[in-house]
C-alpha cells in the first residue's frame, strides 16, 4: 500500500494553485506547508505532496482513485479550469479494462495527473 507521493515542481505557488482547484472535487484540500512542499489530502494526512525542485528531469503520472464518474468529470473540469493541459478527457479507456474511466491533465512540469474510476457506469 502507497502511503503518500511526491511530485517535482519549479513554481510551487503555481503547482499549489492548480493541484488544489483540480483535487478539491475528490475530496482533497492542503493540509501541510513547510520549507519547499506543500501537502494535500483527502482526510488530516497529506498522501499527494508537491516539493520545489529546480531540476525536474522526468515526469510522473500520478492516478487518483474516484469512487464515481462524475468525480472525475469533476476533476477534469477544476484542473483544466486551474490551468492545467489537457491529456486525455474523461471518458472510457476499454484498452485498460472494461469498465476503467479516467481523465487525465498534465501540471505545469508535464507531470500526468489521473483521475480514475473503476465501477461500472449507472444503468438507465
Amino acid at each position: 500500500m502507497i502511503d503518500h507521493i511526491v511530485v517535482n515542481v519549479r513554481d510551487l505557488a503555481r503547482s499549489k494553485a492548480l493541484y488544489a482547484a483540480a483535487l478539491a472535487p475528490l475530496g482533497y484540500k492542503v493540509v501541510a506547508e513547510y520549507g519547499g512542499g506543500v501537502g494535500l489530502g483527502s482526510g488530516a494526512r497529506a498522501d499527494v505532496w508537491l516539493w520545489r525542485r529546480e531540476a525536474v528531469a522526468t515526469g510522473i503520472h500520478v492516478a487518483i482513485l474516484c469512487g464515481t464518474r462524475s468525480m472525475v468529470d469533476a476533476f477534469y473540469a477544476a484542473a483544466i479550469k486551474a490551468g492545467a493541459r489537457d491529456n486525455g478527457a474523461p471518458g472510457p479507456r476499454a484498452q485498460y479494462h472494461p469498465d476503467y474511466y479516467g481523465a487525465f491533465v498534465l501540471d505545469p512540469d508535464g507531470n500526468n495527473l489521473e483521475a480514475v474510476c473503476h465501477d461500472r457506469p449507472p444503468k438507465r
